[in-house]
């Protein structure tokens, strides 16, 4: 075992995958150029060094050319990783992502594969409406693309390892104050970590409960996991009861874990910094509303982040983004229910 944080288990993963496969190469800006910092939270710093610039390259700030590059090198056999400096950009490569990634294996009648890795880092940290957003909800939506967020160091050298020998395109989702990279974040949390030096993988689909408890099952991704277990103490000691489950995957999406726990606790919670209007939480109130409404004794309950851009002003961007003040009046309120 090493300690490592979130930032260290995904260099490692994608270090250990293109020794595997010489078909495994990274892309991105800066993704390690002399004085750069190995993308923007260093994940590919020093990559270079070993693999050299024909597997780790550097390209313009053209994110609809990354992406490009990407489909068409992966349809021929390649396994890219390619890095974005902020998730946002993924608006950037719409259609190579959602017309074209996702649907040449449908299209080609099985044929033809597209398996490449999407790096996004998301989440609010004091950098406005467009360098903020979560951005999961958006490709939960297109059957073809393969959602992940990692949320633990354990989690991100797993997940991402199975990413990269996924044959489907897969999008990871990568919180800025998770990563407890060297470039310091404000209000980061630290996720260093046992992480096994061997080789394994974890599978897509299978959720993490992080606390067990009695009362209500809360379902949280990404930093609202941590939110989630602070809030969770809390309410211990006030006599309530959270089991705190952490998907690790949206798609696909691990409902049966999440159901057992329910039929525990009888009340569900679903906490995300993605937006409260069709988030991805949504789907999953909708899918327990059809399939598992009678194991439910109260209304499901959704913190979310409100229905506005992310604001640039610290003030307020707490303000909009939930927190575990929120989940903890969430709580007291589906408790009473």
């Amino acid at each position: 075992m090493a300690k490592m944080s979130i930032a260290d288990a995904l260099k490692t993963a994608i270090a250990e995958e293109m020794r595997r496969d010489k078909n495994v190469y990274c892309i991105g800006e800066d993704e390690d150029i002399p004085g750069g910092m190995g993308g923007a939270f260093t994940v590919t710093k020093g990559l270079a060094d070993e693999f050299g610039f024909d597997r780790v390259i550097n390209t313009p700030i053209s994110e609809i050319m990354i992406s490009g590059v990407c489909v068409g090198s992966a349809m021929m056999g390649m396994r890219p990783v390619a890095d974005l400096q902020y998730g946002d950009f993924l608006f950037c490569m719409m259609d190579q992502l959602c017309n074209q990634a996702a649907k040449m294996c449908y299209m080609s009648g099985g044929k033809v594969h597209v398996p490449m890795v999407m790096r996004a880092p998301c989440g609010a940290s004091n950098r406005g409406a467009q360098h903020a957003q979560s951005l999961e909800s958006y490709f939960t939506h297109v059957p073809g693309l393969k959602v992940i967020c990692p949320s633990t160091a354990y989690d991100a050298k797993g997940l991402m390892k199975q990413a990269i020998r996924d044959d489907n395109p897969v999008l990871v989702f990568e919180h800025k104050l998770l990563y407890g990279s060297k470039r310091k974040e404000k209000d980061a949390i630290s996720t260093v970590g046992e992480v096994p030096e061997d080789d394994y993988t974890i599978e897509f689909g299978k959720a993490a409960v992080r606390k067990e408890g009695k009362d209500i099952t809360i379902v949280a991704n990404l930093l609202m996991s941590y939110k989630a277990l602070e809030a969770a103490a809390v309410l211990e000691g006030e006599g309530i009861s959270c089991e705190v489950i952490d998907p690790r995957t949206l798609v696909p999406f691990d409902y049966d874990t999440v159901l057992e726990s329910v039929k525990k606790t009888g009340r569900l919670m679903i906490v995300h910094e993605d937006h409260y209007n069709c988030g991805w939480g949504a789907q999953v109130a909708s899918w327990f509303a059809e399939n598992a409404i009678y194991e439910l004794n109260a209304p499901i309950s959704r913190v979310c982040a409100y229905d506005v851009p992310i604001p640039f002003s610290p003030v307020l961007e707490s303000y909009v983004i939930p927190s575990k003040e929120k989940i903890i009046e969430a709580a007291r309120n589906l408790m009473k229910a």
